[in-house]
This record gives C-alpha cells, sequence and structure tokens, in this order.
C-alpha cells in the first residue's frame, strides 16, 4: 500500500504510470481528499491550457477508478507529528491510517528516513516505485504500459513519445525497462 503525495499525482505520465501499474494490482493506492485538490490547483496555476472542469473529470475519473483510494483525514494525530515541512503532516498521518509502508513523494527531503522509520514507513521518489513495480512484475508492467498508451487519444501517442515523456519526468530507468519489455 503507498500513500501517493501530491508531487507524484502533479504529472500526467507519472500519474499515468502509477494509476496504471496499480490498476493492474501491483500495489494499491491511497490518497486523502485533500491530496487531488492540491495538484489540481497547482496544474492550474501553473497550466493555462487547462481548465478546472477538465481537472475536475481526470480526479473524478481517478475517483471511480479506485474507489477504496481516499483515505479519511486523522486531524488530531497532525498537532503530534514532526516533519520538516509541517504542511506535510497530513500525508504522514493519512499512511499511518491506512496503513501504507510507501509514501510516494519526489520531495524526499520533506520525509526523513528516521522520522518516517518509527512509523514502518519510508519514502520513494515515483521513479524508485514504478522501477521497482517494473522489475517485479516484467509483464503486468508491459501490459499496463501498453493498454497506458492506447488510453492516450487527445492527442494520441505513440510508444516512444510515451516512454520520451517518462525520461522527461524523471522516469528515465521506467522507461528503459519498460521499453526492454516491448
Amino acid at each position: 500500500m503507498a500513500l501517493l503525495d501530491a508531487c507524484a499525482l502533479y504529472p500526467a505520465p507519472i500519474r499515468g504510470l502509477l494509476l496504471q501499474l496499480a490498476s493492474f494490482g501491483l500495489y494499491t493506492p491511497k490518497w486523502t481528499a485533500r491530496i487531488p485538490d492540491e495538484w489540481t490547483r497547482h496544474l492550474l496555476k501553473n497550466r493555462a491550457d487547462l481548465n478546472a472542469g477538465q481537472l475536475q473529470k481526470t480526479v473524478a475519473a481517478l475517483r471511480a477508478a479506485f474507489p477504496a483510494a481516499e483515505v479519511k483525514q486523522d486531524e488530531p494525530l497532525l498537532a503530534a507529528l514532526d516533519l520538516p515541512d509541517p504542511d506535510d503532516r497530513h500525508i504522514l498521518a493519512a499512511a499511518m491510517r491506512c496503513q501504507a509502508t510507501i509514501i510516494v513523494t519526489a520531495n524526499l527531503k520533506d520525509f526523513p528516513a528516521h522520522q518516517l522509520a518509527q512509523f514502518d514507513i519510508g519514502a520513494q521518489h515515483p521513479a524508485v516505485i514504478t522501477t521497482n513495480l517494473i522489475d517485479l512484475n516484467p509483464e503486468p508492467a508491459r501490459v499496463a504500459f501498453r493498454q497506458q498508451v492506447s488510453f492516450l487519444k487527445n492527442p494520441p501517442r505513440t510508444v516512444t513519445q510515451v516512454l520520451d515523456n517518462f525520461r522527461q519526468v524523471q522516469l528515465k530507468a521506467s522507461a528503459d525497462k519498460l521499453a526492454a519489455l516491448l
């Protein structure tokens, strides 16, 4: 079970691969109601070509695909947690509540191993977890990737284009492993 931080869901290629691998049962994704709000808010701020309606549809599709993913926030627990960025305590609290063993985040510095270890939780960059999942489950990962490519219709993308997109968002090792499986 892995708690996905907003920064792991913000880039569409990473979000797509993480959730496609989850849809094949390679791990169980979790998030709080606050996490989709956070990544969609940042996307709207940074991408003038997107609108709120598009992102609301994306979030609704994620919630429909993973109805058990949302973890209720444990507000009383927040005050007792200590992290470098107090705004990230909700991530750790949610991971604890759902008994996740991994927090998937690009902001590893905000989740020091020594502070997570007391809760038997680790933090992994999206590049690490996706590469590990591909290594451990090569055939389902290959099929999941092929399906992800087939879902991209506006605009349509080739396998090579999607792999190149992965490389652009720090998923080089995952892209290379998937390319070797094709």
